[in-house]
């Protein structure tokens, strides 16, 4: 169904029909922000950001990342025609998309990301896309952390009332008039050199790190069990 709607947008040209409708849809949501002043604080200070976010939570990024245009952040998105969709409609919230993923192009899109770090100072990263598996930090975060420089700066999604896709990540769309709250974790430091088996241990101690921190969070917004 999605692929099939993703083509018929593209082509009868609806991307600002598909802009506008969730400008409209996320005017119904309450955002709430924790920590955010640290973000910018880190940002006006110079310094630059690997905005890390788990893939069942990206909808409400669009919206939200309107306040932080100004840096017009990059962001990985797959080379296939759903992505193309998605860069389409990403690209009018002030995302700058870098086309590719884990199984189409990977090597190149990191790379072009991590040159992008050495102009820009926000890159968003999707901890588990595009494909999964969920809630699996993937090493392209841990990598990209390692050649830039940059630090992982992990970004929680929560909200109180959604709807649950059936689909690889249970994807997350949050209910008219849900609150969605948005919370900053302090910077992660990658180190620049490590050997097999230290990268693993980092990449499985971010992972635990990021999982705990959204299952408190989700439960503190009234979910009983986790979704990752």
């Amino acid at each position: 169904m999605i692929k099939h709607l993703s083509r018929f947008a593209l082509k009868y040209g609806l991307m600002p029909v598909a802009h506008y409708l969730v400008r409209a849809y996320l005017l119904l949501i309450k955002i709430k922000a924790v920590n955010e002043d640290m973000g910018l604080q880190h940002l006006r200070s110079g310094h630059k950001m690997i905005v890390a976010i788990w893939h069942q939570r990206i909808l409400v990024i669009m919206g939200y990342a309107r306040r932080f245009g100004g840096y017009k952040p990059s962001v990985m998105i797959s080379r296939s025609r759903d992505g193309e969709m998605i860069a389409k409609v990403y690209s009018r919230f002030n995302f700058r998309p870098i086309r590719g993923s884990s199984s189409r192009g990977g090597k190149e899109a990191l790379a072009n990301m991590v040159e992008d770090l050495v102009h820009h100072q926000i890159a968003v990263h999707i901890l588990d896309g595009p494909r999964g598996p969920r809630g699996v930090v993937k090493p392209g975060l841990i990598v990209m952390a390692q050649l830039s420089g940059v630090p992982i700066v992990p970004v929680y999604i929560s909200v109180n009332r959604a709807w649950v896709l059936n689909s690889w990540d249970h994807f997350i769309i949050p209910k008219p008039f849900s609150t969605v709250v948005i919370r900053w974790d302090s910077p992660i430091y990658v180190p620049e050199s490590m050997d097999n088996e230290t990268f693993e241990n980092t990449r499985k101690s971010i992972e635990q790190h990021l999982k705990e921190n959204q299952v408190r969070d989700d439960r503190e917004q009234g979910w009983t069990t986790s979704l990752l």
